[in-house]
């Protein structure tokens, strides 16, 4: 939703992109860098232009 980062890996590993965001917030609750890797991943992930 902010930069499609869950959406694409969802898409690439045929997941919801609902499924993957859930996750996502969930490893939030742990401990760990789950948000610099959202940072380098919306960096790394090229843009889908439709």
């Amino acid at each position: 939703m902010i930069a499609g980062v869950c959406a694409g890996l969802a898409y690439r590993l045929g997941w919801k992109p609902r499924t993957m965001r859930l996750l996502f917030v969930l490893s939030c609750l742990l401990p760990g860098p789950q948000f610099l890797v959202y940072l380098v991943l919306w960096v790394i992930i090229p843009n889908e232009k439709r």
